[in-house]
């Protein structure tokens, strides 16, 4: 069921009788050491065919490149050269660079946050937001997503037909169709070589389910669970909206006065997400849209307009075919 324009809880819109709290995700990007584990073990349980030959981007350390089809969560490597930091600094931002993790104890000179010189390096662990107005949920025409007990939104590989609707209404770019593992495009396919791997679902669309069968079991999703570092987070939404606030008010004590929430506001364009980020820059700097809006968000007040000139088309023409006997 689609909420549209309301900020009602998404669980009691969609129809449940026996609900649970809101689940969502924590993602603390402020400790988060770019290890990939998360990705690997959503990969595993979900058996998810691998993206591409395993080569590098030019770009980046990277190889994944973005969420997608084949990759529910995905590591993104922030790695800002000494023009993009001076671009920075000039905008008035008070720069934090993670850099590589070390072992042990870090001496005093470097409890501090400190301005990187050259070269600056983040990393934020990146996932469907389940948002509380989803755009692919409201613009599915077969009903092959729906919202779960836990105000999570799940595709039926079963009844999705592929027809891509979905995909263009994710203001995130999370949501794809998936082909046959590999990154050509669908028209060159007979032209590259094949991977030797069966991919389950092929040409429906894909994405993260918040581990939908875990969660029926008690369990936690996989990449939460699987996360050296406590860096995702994973429990009832509301609960890691407070930590995430009680976290950016630990971390602007320390000096790292750029930390910020995502996705924690109601008011935004989609209602506010269940999966809520603590970023240490502005969301351009992580590839996040500043204010994500879903574009059904508007369709009642499209409908409504939409309404209102058939109806004056209407009369209009009745009174020019009224004035037209009259004549």
């Amino acid at each position: 069921m689609s909420l549209l324009n309301t900020t009602a809880d998404p669980i009691s819109v969609s129809g449940w009788e026996h609900t649970h709290d809101r689940k969502g995700f924590f993602t603390d990007t402020s400790i988060c050491i770019g290890c990939k584990a998360c990705e690997v073990a959503c990969k595993e349980w979900n058996r998810n065919p691998q993206d591409g030959n395993f080569e590098l981007l030019g770009s980046s350390f990277d190889n994944t490149g973005s969420l997608g089809a084949n990759t529910w969560r995905h590591v993104a490597f922030i790695e800002q050269s000494e023009k993009r930091i001076e671009q920075a600094r000039e905008s008035g931002r008070q720069l934090v660079n993670l850099g590589m993790p070390k072992i042990g104890q870090k001496p005093p000179s470097e409890q501090q946050p400190k301005h990187t010189e050259e070269f600056r390096w983040l990393m934020a662990s990146d996932v469907c937001k389940h948002c509380t107005r989803a755009g692919c949920l409201d613009a599915c025409p077969t009903g092959a997503l729906f919202r779960t007990e836990f105000g999570t939104v799940v595709v039926q590989a079963d009844v999705c037909n592929g027809c891509g609707t979905c995909v263009y209404t994710c203001p995130f770019g999370v949501i794809e169709r998936r082909d046959d593992g590999t990154v050509s495009p669908k028209t060159d396919r007979d032209d590259r070589p094949h991977l030797e791997q069966d991919i389950p679902n092929k040409g429906t669309a894909n994405k993260c389910t918040l581990c939908y069968d875990r969660l029926k079991d008690g369990q936690q999703p996989a990449c939460a669970q699987t996360c050296p570092t406590t860096s995702i987070k994973f429990g009832d939404r509301d609960d890691m909206v407070a930590k995430a606030k009680e976290r950016v008010k630990k971390l602007h004590e320390e000096g790292m006065t750029e930390a910020r929430l995502y996705g924690a506001n109601a008011n935004d364009g989609v209602g506010g997400l269940g999966s809520v980020f603590l970023l240490l820059d502005e969301p351009e700097v992580y590839g996040l849209p500043p204010d994500p809006r879903v574009g059904t968000l508007d369709l009642p007040k499209m409908y409504g307009r939409a309404a209102l000139a058939a109806g004056a088309m209407i009369a209009t023409t009745a009174l020019m075919f009224v004035g037209g006997k009259r004549k």
